[in-house]
């Protein structure tokens, strides 16, 4: 595992925190690396681990996982390496969207990714993700030295006791929460933007505070203040049981009604983002194809094993594989591609 630059990093429970590096490939995987979506807008990935566990989580992560097998981390040097290496293949200048199925502001060495993403001369904007259970003045400093650009902070209900059932963590502290976000509006150069997820049923009101907050304390510099995020049910997230998913109709129409009953713009342009679409990197591999493979280790979860191609720069997560183990080879056919997030099943 180690020759391909995976090694066991620690444990996070039971489950093992493998760190992946040089020269292990960073394009191909949902959890970790480098996701291109055809846009100047580059998803970078360089944890999985989370501190919560969000009843709606769509990617199940956090202490009461039940799907996971693995974590992963990312080495900064390496991570930021490919940042650069596929905005150069896409030939546009990039927003780095530091994001993931955990939350990055658990990642050890995030100021240090961000910057050596600001290094880069192809990358105009970085931005991170959070829930902000980790934040500090501290680390709020460290990266606006670092030349962090953005936060997007997911809060979800400005009540303590709400918060916390909605966090399915009893010690997230949801007033610590709301001064780290002042304190980013008040004291940094550090744009906020609000993230909230609408679960119907569960936290109707608590959006409309949420907007009225994030348009008081100033959140918006540059980029807009606030958007409401859907809640999706996806098959391998939790679904609390007091709310449902809503067509996008649906959604578009209450949101609609909700600017009217605020006063606050809700809904944004890709223009007013920065945002637009963007010559996608060169696809390795497509649906149907068989590779060789070598197994690299146990998956992020289970049932699944993470393989790279031999001579590719690529890697791939093996599904529906009995008997095989790290370091063995196999040939496998491509089931799933899109956005050169691939699966596998062996031949």
């Amino acid at each position: 595992m180690e020759g391909l630059g995976l090694k066991l990093w620690g444990w996070y429970g039971r489950r093992p925190v493998i760190l992946v590096s040089e020269p292990f490939p960073l394009m191909g995987n949902i959890a970790f690396g480098v996701i291109d979506r055809g846009t100047n807008v580059l998803q970078v990935r360089p944890t999985t681990i989370c501190a919560l566990s969000c009843i709606f989580c769509s990617v199940d992560a956090g202490p009461r996982t039940k799907r996971r097998q693995a974590e992963y981390i990312v080495d900064p040097k390496w991570l930021a390496e490919w940042v650069h290496r596929v905005a150069k293949e896409k030939g546009v200048s990039v927003e780095a969207l530091i994001d993931g199925v955990g939350d990055p502001f658990t990642y050890p060495w995030l100021p240090k990714l961000v910057r050596l993403l600001k290094n880069s001369y192809l990358i105009s904007s970085v931005a991170a993700e959070t829930h902000g259970a980790t934040l500090t003045k501290k680390l709020i400093d460290s990266l606006e030295e670092a030349g962090l650009d953005r936060i997007n902070l997911s809060i979800e209900s400005l009540s303590t006791d709400k918060a916390r059932v909605i966090a399915g963590t009893p010690w997230y502290n949801v007033e610590k929460v709301k001064e780290m976000a002042e304190y980013i509006v008040r004291e940094t150069n550090i744009d906020l933007h609000v993230t909230p997820v609408w679960l119907p049923g569960i936290n109707d009101r608590d959006i409309v505070e949420i907007i009225e907050w994030a348009y008081r304390i100033g959140a918006g510099k540059k980029w807009p203040p606030i958007t409401i995020q859907k809640y999706i049910k996806h098959r391998y997230g939790r679904h609390p049981a007091k709310t449902k998913e809503v067509s996008w109709e649906e959604y578009w129409s209450w949101l609609q009604d909700l600017e009217k009953r605020t006063g606050k713009r809700l809904r944004w342009s890709m223009e007013e983002w920065g945002m637009k679409y963007a010559p996608r990197v060169r696809q390795r591999l497509r649906k149907g194809q068989s590779v060789k493979l070598q197994i690299a280790s146990v998956g992020w979860l289970k049932g699944e094993l993470l393989a790279v191609v031999l001579k590719g720069d690529r890697n791939v997560t093996l599904v529906g594989a009995r008997g095989l183990r790290p370091g063995m080879l196999t040939i496998a056919r491509i089931v799933g591609d899109k956005d050169e997030i691939y699966l596998a099943r062996p031949v």
